[in-house]
Formats: structure tokens, C-alpha cells, sequence
């Protein structure tokens, strides 16, 4: 009985009017967007809840940070800070130096990308596969001036017709997704979103979706829990749950690209608004990613799968037959040295934390 209620309730979910579906791209940067929303049936049943992800790895660039490359560009060409044939500089973990390299090819612009050394080898290589310039640099504190975001706006700064993207304090990254991906969540679920949960790194996601979520259901007189999911050693969780109150950095996780020592200006636009946060352990996060490859079939990066059993986490404090959505970030094609090989996980302590029916996916050794 339950379970046909719960399919029943599925049935308005709607695809945006501009889905891809039915329509062409103009080129790279018009096919960013309008990503599936994803039911994940074996999580949904186990919680009672409607548990929906937002297929950001389906971006033409394979992941969410397609859209806040684009708006980040895009704000430098409306301000005139960016001409034809300039250099975009930024400092990222990964994805949004991904992203940006795509942007740029398509539109003519040079790409320098500064990133701490500590990143999987696969983004490095596919960063220079796209023509970006790669500058891995050590992994240090944002205080510290020779962090790589500092390296970055100071190599901007040098040289003619450049720019520092800056997508952890610019904006127009929040910009992106309260334009983007929060209407497309509202659309895609006919606005019967109870709950929103993700990850941050430089917070313009969970900012502008959150926002944009917030703000519909107000206007019709609901409330939609907007929730940040962190992974160890961020700051993030300790700072929400204690009222404001901001600690020191210790420790890390196998998450690259999220988790924050600051609130940073994208996310201080949004976090007063913030319902609560959730912290996610590394053990969980690794299971979450090999039981969605063994019961959906999504071969997913951490940061997605942490985002995963933050939505369940939420489902069990909102209770049955609401409706969670998070963000799948990227694909796990960028880890996969590291997160399928056993020699990786147990130096990290992982090996156990997979369910010996799951240990079969571990094939590198």
C-alpha cells in the first residue's frame, strides 16, 4: 500500500519546459543546465521519502560547476573586465577549473588554473587535456598568502586583459544556481520540495538554491528546510550548530572540493537562512558511493555521495512522505584511481567501512 502511494506521489514531478529533450544547444555553454532529477528508488522505499538528485554530472562538463563557470565568465564580460582573447585565472580544487577550461575553449580565452597539489591525478590531466595552463601549488590555509587562491588573483593581477574569477567570494557563482538550478528543482518537482541538503565548498550552490527554494515556497505560504551537509575536517557544521561561532580547521576527508575553513561571501548570502547543518563521516560517505553504484547504477564522486546520505539523514529527521533533494555533483571518473583501489582506502582506513557484498567494485588493487 505505502509503496503505491509513494509512486502515485512521483507522478506530477515535471521536466522544465526547456529540457534538453526538446530542444538544441548553442554550443557548449547552451547545453549547461536543465540536468534530470533522479528518484533513487532503493533509498526512497528504505525512508519512506521521496529521495530526488539533481544529475549535475549530465552537465556538458560533468559536473555542477559547469553553471558557476559560465556566470562567472559571463559577469566578467558584462563588467568589461574581460575582452576577446584575455586570460581567465582561477584558484579551484578541481571542477570549476574544469568547467572554466570547457567555457573558455568555447569562447577563445586563455585558461590558467592554480590548484593545491593534493588533487587527483585524473582532474590534472583533463585540465591539460583542455588546454588549461595547471599550476599545482601546496596545499595551504586561505590565511596563508601562499594559498592558491592567493597565488591566483596575484597572477591575474600581472599581466594584461586578465581575470581573477574568484568563484569563492563572486557572487555571480550564487547567481548561477538561484537563476538555474533552483527554478529547474521547483519546475522538476512542481514545487513539492520539503527539504534541500548539500555540500559546500564555495557555498554558491547550497546559496542559490537555497535562496531561490526558500523564497517560492514563502510566496505560497510553505517552508522548504534548507540544510548544509559537511565532511570532516570543514568548519562549517560546528559554525551553524553553535549559532556563529568559527573553529579551527583539523583533520580531512576523501572529499575533494568541499568543506570550508570561512564563510565565504557566496554562502554568507544565504546562511542566515540556513535550517541546520549535518556531519558526515568519511565511512559513511564511502558506503553511500558503492551502494549507489550497486543499486541505481550512478558511478558517483565523495562529494555526491556525501550529499546522499545527508538526504537520507534529512528524510529520517523530517519523516515519512516528504520529498529531499540534493546535488550529484560529478561522476566518480575523476577519483577512480583512488576510490576503487583497495590500496588507497585501506591507507585511509576505508577498506571496512564497504559491505563485503560491495567489495567486488574494488578493482584496482
Amino acid at each position: 500500500m505505502y509503496l503505491r502511494r509513494l509512486a502515485a506521489s512521483t507522478r506530477g514531478f515535471a521536466r522544465p519546459a526547456s529540457s534538453r529533450a526538446y530542444a538544441t544547444a548553442n554550443g557548449f555553454t547552451g547545453a549547461i543546465g536543465n540536468t534530470p532529477l533522479i528518484r533513487l528508488r532503493s533509498l526512497s522505499e528504505e525512508t519512506g521519502c521521496n529521495i530526488l538528485g539533481k544529475a549535475e554530472f549530465q552537465n556538458p562538463g560533468g559536473s555542477v560547476k559547469d553553471r558557476a563557470a559560465l556566470y562567472v565568465i559571463r559577469d566578467a564580460e558584462e563588467k568589461g573586465s574581460l575582452k576577446p582573447g584575455g586570460t581567465v585565472v582561477e584558484g579551484t580544487a578541481g571542477n570549476t577549473g574544469i568547467g572554466l577550461a570547457h567555457v573558455c575553449r568555447s569562447k577563445g580565452y586563455k585558461c590558467v588554473i592554480y590548484m593545491p597539489n593534493t588533487q587527483s591525478p585524473e582532474k590534472i590531466d583533463l585540465l591539460r587535456m583542455l588546454g588549461a595552463d595547471v599550476r599545482p601549488v601546496p596545499a595551504v590555509a586561505f590565511e596563508n598568502p601562499e594559498n592558491y587562491n592567493h597565488q591566483a588573483r596575484r597572477y591575474a593581477e600581472s599581466i594584461p586583459n586578465a581575470v581573477w574569477t574568484n568563484q569563492f567570494d563572486n557572487t555571480a557563482n550564487t547567481r548561477a544556481h538561484y537563476e538555474t538550478t533552483g527554478p529547474e528543482i521547483w519546475s522538476q518537482t512542481n514545487g513539492a520540495v520539503d527539504g534541500f541538503v548539500c555540500s559546500t565548498g564555495t557555498g554558491g550552490t547550497l546559496a542559490g538554491v537555497a535562496r531561490y527554494l526558500r523564497e517560492q515556497a514563502e510566496k505560497e505560504g510553505k517552508k522548504v528546510e534548507n540544510w548544509l551537509a559537511d565532511p570532516p575536517g570543514s568548519v562549517l557544521y560546528s559554525y551553524i550548530s553553535s549559532g556563529g561561532k568559527l573553529t579551527e580547521r583539523s583533520g580531512g576527508s576523501i572529499t575533494e572540493g568541499i568543506g570550508q575553513g570561512r564563510v565565504t561571501d557566496n554562502l554568507g548570502t544565504e546562511i542566515g537562512n540556513i535550517s541546520g547543518a549535518l556531519h558526515i563521516p568519511d565511512e559513511r560517505s564511502i558506503e553511500m558511493l558503492y551502494r549507489l553504484l550497486d543499486e541505481e547504477g550512478l558511478y558517483l564522486g565523495a562529494s555526491s555521495s556525501l550529499n546522499v546520505v545527508a538526504a537520507v539523514d534529512l528524510a529520517k529527521k523530517l519523516g515519512p512522505g516528504k520529498t529531499i533533494v540534493t546535488i550529484l555533483c560529478d561522476g566518480a571518473y575523476r577519483y577512480q584511481t583512488r576510490l576503487f583501489s583497495r590500496a588507497w582506502l585501506r591507507s585511509k582506513g576505508l577498506e571496512n567501512a564497504i559491505p563485503q557484498n560491495l567489495q567486488k567494485y574494488i578493482v584496482l588493487e
